[in-house]
């Protein structure tokens, strides 16, 4: 049987671990909320990891079809980089995918060299996704800064204006 199989067996066991790892990166007195990931429109964030976990694992397992990844992996990361998580904190969980993996599969598996083969070139895969993840938080934040240098130009344009030292140029 093949690594992928066994851990498409081990799929449900897997993905609640890794949902609860990225669950563990918020405060204590978020993360019931965030568990309850059933109602997707009381509970946008919760939903949005939970069924994005569930697709990226998919994915993982079956070659990581990049509409398929970016679409889920979107709009887990961009809810991070609207909550200020640092770039570490925000592709943390993608990592943690790797130990989640090799707990369920257990040392003998592990030692199995066709298995551990398999399992090196998923975590490198694993690497990627962490990688893509990565660059999607940075144009998420490089967006944001965006922002917010354009409303502090308004800002100091209007003060500015309203003190009197700056008018508009007449044509």
């Amino acid at each position: 049987m093949s690594l992928k199989n066994i851990l498409q067996e081990k799929k449900p066991a897997i993905v609640k671990q890794w949902f609860e790892a990225l669950v563990e990166t918020y405060p204590e007195g978020t993360r019931g909320s965030l568990r309850k990931q059933d109602a997707q429109f009381a509970n946008p964030v919760g939903y949005h990891y939970s069924e994005g976990v569930d697709a990226l694992f998919d994915a993982l397992l079956g070659g990581m079809l990049p509409d398929t990844v970016s679409t889920f992996l979107d709009s887990m990361i961009r809810i991070r980089a609207v909550q200020n998580f640092t770039p570490a904190q925000a592709v943390r969980f993608i990592f943690q995918l790797k130990q989640i993996m090799r707990a369920a599969l257990g040392p003998e598996l592990l030692q199995d060299r066709k298995h551990s083969e398999e399992l090196v070139t998923l975590e490198s895969a694993v690497d990627d996704l962490a990688l893509f993840a990565f660059d999607l938080y940075m144009h998420c934040r490089e967006g944001i800064y965006d922002i917010k240098a354009k409303e502090a130009e308004r800002a100091t344009f209007r003060l500015l204006q309203q003190a009197k030292i700056l008018t508009e140029l007449q044509e």
